[in-house]
């Protein structure tokens, strides 16, 4: 049911220029502008009023929002409008069918002579002082960087040992055991049961969180739980556990409610799985689907090999078809014809060139023997030498007496100069 805790304004005296019953009559009618500059003035005196129902519709235009709300226990409803920098700060989920209140203010449109409500404030009932907290400890980890994604660490494709925490026998560890098993039946677990709400959620999980991640065989953890009232997942936006989540060293997934649901655990983990059946999807592959990318892949490579070999082939045919491999004799021979005339013509370069020095030696040679002191002395000549070795070139030179060496045409022989005769 519809309830207002209002400022009223009550009994108080209508605005001067109202219209009053008694001021118009069939004769003289008054104004629709008047009538409506009545109403507004009317409408302005309710001043604020707090209003409890549920949100029927929602609809986002160039920024603000044109809904309406109805009321709980009858079908009672009244249109509302969020103006873009009122709704920065109103909770970020709120939606069609939450149960909500709502500070309104009453506007009406002379012009139009529309009557709607401006919302300046607006919470869920029960979750308004829990989720502007929830607001604040969200901005304060944001500013931290425990939501960026460069720190995240990623999934293993195929975890040896998968960490649970979740309620005993509870339908969410059903879930996850169950469908991740379809998918990949070796799949193994490690699980630790947990309080999934209450006072002992927190300081279980964080328990469970910390076994799980000093055990070295453990490669991911999940934490799991069911849908439910929004009240009792708050246990999954506690400071305490959310710092714990960050700080450990194996990757977490956050499996918590359903699709809606949406506790401060999804944006810290390293992954966020809209339910527990999700979470089961997305920690091992499908064994059937793995199964068929690997057949894929082996007739991919075999069909590739089998390109890669008839390529091959035909390219070898290519080559050996050509003359110089298919009768490779001919090059042989035709080189061979090449260095035999070079050979040819080398050979007679020599003989040429020996010739041509054989005559250029002889011809030295004649020469050598023409100049050769041995031609003369063939002539008949000779030449005296001194026991110096000085040949004597004047007869002056030999004194009488003294010893001199005659050579000749053949050999040589000692003498004794008995001076300068005179000239015959």
């Amino acid at each position: 049911m519809t309830t207002f805790r209002a400022d009223p304004v009550a009994g108080e005296p209508p605005p001067p220029d109202a219209v009053r019953p008694r001021d118009s009559t069939s004769d003289s009618p008054t104004s629709v502008a008047r009538l409506n500059d009545t109403i507004r003035g009317f409408v302005e005196t309710w001043g604020s009023v707090w209003v409890e129902g549920e949100i029927t519709s929602w609809n986002v235009r160039t920024g603000n929002v044109f809904g309406r709300m109805k009321d709980l226990g009858t079908d009672a409803t009244i249109s509302f409008r969020i103006w873009s920098s009122t709704r920065q700060r109103l909770p970020a989920d709120l939606s069609v069918g939450d149960h909500v209140i709502a500070c309104v203010k009453a506007d009406y449109f002379v012009k139009s002579g529309d009557f709607s409500f401006s919302v300046s404030a607006m919470r869920h009932v029960g979750l308004g002082d829990q989720l502007e907290k929830l607001e604040r400890l969200r901005a304060k980890l944001r500013g931290e960087g425990l939501f960026d994604p460069v720190r995240k660490k990623p999934i293993p494709f195929l975890p040896h040992v998968v960490g649970l925490i979740t309620g005993e026998k509870s339908d969410a560890e059903k879930d996850v055991r169950h469908n991740a098993e379809l998918r990949w039946p070796q799949v193994r677990f490690r699980t630790a049961y947990a309080a999934v709400q209450g006072d002992r959620c927190v300081p279980e999980t964080i328990g469970a969180l910390r076994a799980l991640d000093a055990d070295p065989s453990v490669d991911v953890i999940v934490i799991a739980r069911g849908g439910g009232d929004p009240q009792h997942l708050l246990g999954f936006s506690d400071e305490r556990l959310l710092r714990a989540v960050a700080a450990a060293s194996t990757p977490v997934v956050s499996a918590i409610g359903h699709e809606n649901d949406h506790p401060l655990l999804d944006d810290v983990a390293d992954l966020r799985a809209s339910t527990p059946t999700d979470a089961a999807k997305r920690i091992v592959p499908d064994v059937l689907e793995q199964r068929a990318l690997v057949a894929q892949l082996r007739s991919r490579l075999s069909m590739r090999l089998s390109q890669r070999v008839a390529h091959d082939i035909a390219q070898l045919e290519q080559l050996r078809s050509r003359p110089v491999l298919r009768t490779p004799e001919t090059m042989i021979d035709a080189r061979s014809q090449q260095q035999w005339l070079l050979l040819s013509r080398g050979r007679d370069v020599i003989d040429r060139r020996l010739e041509a020095q054989a005559r250029r030696a002889a011809e030295l040679r004649a020469a050598l023997r023409t100049l050769s002191p041995a031609s003369t002395l063939a002539r008949g000549y000779a030449i005296a030498h001194l026991p110096s070795g000085a040949i004597v070139r004047d007869a002056s030179e030999a004194e009488a007496g003294a010893s001199v060496v005659v050579t000749v045409g053949r050999g040589s022989f000692a003498a004794r100069s008995e001076g300068e005769v005179g000239e015959r």
